[in-house]
């Protein structure tokens, strides 16, 4: 029979974890929103992409994801509303994985390598971002401290 975990706090009182901890968020999310404004500063291109895929309303798309991706990397770096934050790019980054990068159906070796290494980007970043929904509750350090939670 296993014994029962218990769960701990996350502590930041290790040297320098709260500075790594911020740093990594800094790295994430501002990556994050960069990639969102690519979309604002290229919205025919990813439209014409968009409705390629076949996703409905693709300009429509192209600005809300970049939105969402603008929104909740700044909220991650800050951790301004983190749950909220990580929880929408999380959301985004394997719906996006799926719908956008499905490298399962080219035939072209190239574009399937292509396809494939933007849907493991994209698997990778949700596994971030839930990581940091994981603990968006708790207290983080350098953070402005503004949540819904």
């Amino acid at each position: 029979m296993l014994a029962e975990i218990a769960t701990i706090p996350l502590q930041f009182d290790t040297p320098f974890a709260g500075e790594l901890f911020l740093l990594g968020r800094i790295l994430f999310g501002v990556t994050l929103a960069f990639m969102g404004l690519n979309h604002f500063m290229d919205v025919d291109t990813m439209a014409g992409y968009a409705e390629f895929k076949g996703l409905p309303a693709p300009r429509l798309s192209v600005v809300a994801s970049g939105l969402v991706l603008v929104l909740g990397g700044l909220g991650v770096a800050a951790g301004a509303f983190p749950v909220l934050a990580a929880g929408a790019l999380a959301v985004f980054l394997l719906v996006s994985a799926v719908t956008m990068h499905d490298f399962w159906s080219m035939d072209d070796p190239e574009e399937k390598q292509s396809e494939m290494t933007s849907f493991l980007k994209n698997v990778y970043g949700a596994g971030a971002a839930l990581a940091l929904l994981a603990v968006g509750g708790t207290a983080w350090p350098y953070a402005v401290g503004l949540g819904l939670f």
